[in-house]
């Protein structure tokens, strides 16, 4: 079967001001099937997802009933999986697939997961972004393994980075908000401060303002806010051109489910420090032979992120090993042609019949 597919994505799919991972995928997902000949309705869903108010959920339930019954309908899970209410009624009637970035228990909130159970029951096909996180729904929400699926993300080419000196910049890409672990950061580049180096950390500042908060005044306290730059939201050539100074990415995450910005860091030749936990060993993966292209610590312990980041720092030998680790695996990344192939086999499989 090749027939199109309806897409339910966050209106703010495109907003620089608001880059996620998610919303990448989306939109590269989107690019990749279009490119490949399959007709892909994209429904921008308004809201303030996973928790909308009445007008988007009103909204979303009239973008629902108007599809003719057996549309394949791949939904983001940011904005299915809060509103069982609005979701399951179609589940019947449309060949529906659920694609989840991240559990909604991650937000903290046990109530949203019951609701993501809820939906994800109901659905034809469930989608997640790593094998960890296929694994981890099955088990959470007691799904049937038949019907979850792995689809990774692709990564784009990029032009290998020149970095600044080899060692010394180095670059955060995420969201400043608890989960991504700034503060882990703060006090673990506190720790190295002997040494030098300067760190740019691209994401936005106002998920989780009070968090934000609590980051400046750390850094602030330990004398490093003219050597750390909370630059906010960086995209397009903006963050081209971080990712092309940046001599080592860090991602010093409490969870992640795949981590997007450890490939696109490993596209351009760039080692990377992240955290030894959930489906990151995986994204960072080896180089032909055997090498790790990074170096994994666990998360939210400060002290084992200086420890490597001292060892980056101070050991030039390291330094090189890991870098070309890292140019080799990025041959071997996997591209967005491949994803959305996935993807249209999952879509193609679902059967006439929901669960």
């Amino acid at each position: 079967m090749t027939t199109g597919i309806a897409f339910v994505v966050p209106a703010d799919i495109d907003d620089p001001a608001v880059p996620s991972g998610g919303n990448v995928y989306d939109r590269k997902l989107c690019r990749a099937l279009a490119a490949a000949g399959r007709p892909v309705l994209e429904i921008a869903a308004p809201g303030a997802w996973p928790r909308p108010g009445a007008d988007a959920r009103a909204g979303l339930a009239r973008s629902l009933a108007a599809l003719p019954d057996g549309t394949a309908v791949l939904m983001d899970g940011l904005v299915a999986c809060g509103v069982p209410d609005v979701v399951v009624p179609h589940a019947s009637r449309l060949r529906l697939a659920v694609l989840v970035h991240m559990p909604l228990v991650d937000e903290g909130d046990q109530h949203l997961d019951a609701l993501e159970r809820e939906t994800l029951q109901a659905a034809a096909a469930v989608v997640a972004t790593s094998p960890w996180a296929m694994k981890r729904l099955i088990r959470q929400h007691d799904l049937d393994p038949a019907r979850v699926h792995a689809v990774q993300p692709g990564v784009d080419p990029a032009p290998l980075a020149a970095g600044t000196d080899g060692a010394s910049r180095l670059l955060c890409v995420a969201s400043v908000t608890p989960r991504k672990g700034h503060d882990v950061l703060a006090e673990a580049l506190a720790r190295v401060a002997d040494l030098p180096w300067t760190c740019v950390c691209a994401g936005p500042l106002d998920r989780d303002p009070a968090h934000a908060e609590r980051v400046r005044g750390l850094l602030a306290r330990h004398g490093l806010a003219d050597r750390v730059d909370l630059a906010g939201p960086l995209t397009g050539r903006a963050l081209d051109a971080a990712y092309h100074a940046a001599d080592l990415a860090v991602l010093p995450t409490r969870s992640e489910t795949y981590g997007m910005v450890v490939t696109e860091a490993l596209a351009r030749g760039t080692p990377v420090l992240t955290s030894d936990v959930d489906g990151l060993p995986g994204t960072l993966g080896h180089a032909p032979g055997g090498t790790a292209p990074g170096m994994l610590v666990p998360p939210d312990d400060p002290a084992a992120l200086a420890a490597a980041l001292r060892r980056w720092l101070r050991d030039p030998a390291l330094r090189d090993r890991l870098r070309a680790a890292a140019r080799r695996r990025r041959g071997a990344l996997p591209g967005w042609d491949g994803t959305s192939r996935r993807m249209a086999a999952v879509l193609d499989g679902l059967a006439e019949e929901t669960p």
